[in-house]
């Protein structure tokens, strides 16, 4: 993409210029087939661990990176103006690991994070139900204490990655609240739902995941027990950010696909770009996208300096996804008739463009996260 990246290291810099390349030639050419097939990209992750890309902001001794956030939410826009699901998949791998390595065990954290973060293994995320999306705190998956360890029983909805990833960071209820456990994906009794037949992102497998009988080992358990809420709201935080840096790497995607069409495209003896009402459809796009990038990266500057960064998070993700459903139906209106077919990617950006408004919290719970904030007594 044509945008000018911005690090406080002279690393980030370096691992731009790798994103970038990786997400021209491996990452872009395959995007329109693979999502026309319904075909998810497993060997695009390894390739990506391999190059060392998702485990950027973790630290180096559990074989992250030791990125900041501002840098790795860049390389995920990158590769969400490449191909959205790999964006949106390197965002939720991320989520995914962050419970283990913010309040698991010194033994949890040797143990699980090399291979989580070594680029092999592919996380996904197990918070919402069928009954309890938004309201997170009435989940019903409940993990009973059984032979020194826990059963685990229910099902989780919406799961990105569900039926392909190698492991599932998954909120239960026990005794004393809800708390988070580490499930790798060959446990006995895991299953999954067939994959959900979606508007778009149809390579990225969205499914049910049921446990039935889910035997669990006591340092299975991540935190303390009961925890779980407080965990899942702190990776939730993150993950915002995640959304927000996909939206916007969407939204350039789809800016620039309209700005080359329109410098192309001739009417009336003229270039359709030199016409008042494309031009400024081009601008007030090319505005919000700087607008929408700027916020997400104060936001990710909060988390990286130790500071709350939560309501922000909210207002990145709120502003950024709203920006680029706006953004990507522009592009639409830009191509006209060509626009609407998949002949083009505008179509394509445009209907993947909606699942971020609503996933890691609709875009209203993200303003009931920002009116509380603002209300909330001192």
């Amino acid at each position: 993409m044509n945008v000018d990246r911005v690090s406080p290291t002279a690393e980030g810099h370096d691992l731009f210029d790798l994103v970038r390349e990786l997400a021209a030639k491996e990452v872009a050419p395959r995007a329109a087939g693979d999502e026309a097939a319904g075909r998810f990209p497993r060997e695009l992750f390894r390739l990506l661990g391999a190059s060392g890309l998702l485990g950027l902001p973790y630290a180096e001794e559990h074989g992250g990176a030791g990125q900041p956030y501002e840098v790795y939410l860049q390389v995920v826009e990158e590769l969400a103006g490449a191909w959205l699901a790999v964006g949106l998949g390197v965002s939720v791998h991320t989520l995914s690991c962050f419970p283990l390595s913010a309040f698991g065990s010194a033994a949890q954290r040797a143990e699980h994070l090399p291979e989580l973060l070594g680029g092999e293994v592919l996380g996904a995320y197990c918070l919402s139900e069928p009954q309890s999306g938004s309201d997170a705190a009435a989940l019903t998956t409940q993990a009973a204490p059984v032979d020194g360890g826990y059963s685990v029983d229910g099902v989780k909805a919406w799961t990105t990655h569900g039926g392909v990833a190698d492991f599932y960071t998954v909120m239960a209820r026990t005794e004393d609240g809800i708390s988070c456990f580490h499930v790798p994906a060959t446990t006995a009794g895991l299953s999954f739902g067939a994959p959900e037949r979606k508007m778009g992102m149809r390579s990225s497998p969205t499914a049910q995941v049921r446990f039935d009988d889910v035997r669990l080992p006591a340092d299975a358990l991540i935190g303390d027990s009961g925890q779980g809420f407080r965990i899942a709201m702190a990776a939730l935080d993150g993950g915002r950010l995640g959304i927000a840096a996909c939206a916007v790497g969407l939204a350039q995607a789809a800016f620039e696909t309209a700005t080359s069409y329109a410098k192309e495209r001739r009417q009336f003896g003229s270039r359709i770009a030199d016409f008042q009402g494309i031009g400024f459809l081009l601008a007030d796009m090319a505005t919000q996208i700087a607008a929408a990038r700027a916020l997400y990266l104060d936001a990710a500057r909060l988390r990286d300096a130790g500071r709350p960064y939560g309501t922000k998070a909210a207002m990145a993700k709120l502003f950024a996804t709203d920006m680029c459903m706006k953004v990507t139906t522009d592009a639409v209106q830009v191509l006209g008739g060509y626009g609407y077919v998949e002949d083009f990617p505008a179509e394509r950006f445009m209907r993947e463009a909606k699942v971020l408004q609503i996933v890691e919290g609709t875009n209203q719970i993200q303003r009931l996260v920002i009116s509380r904030a603002l209300t909330k007594d001192q």
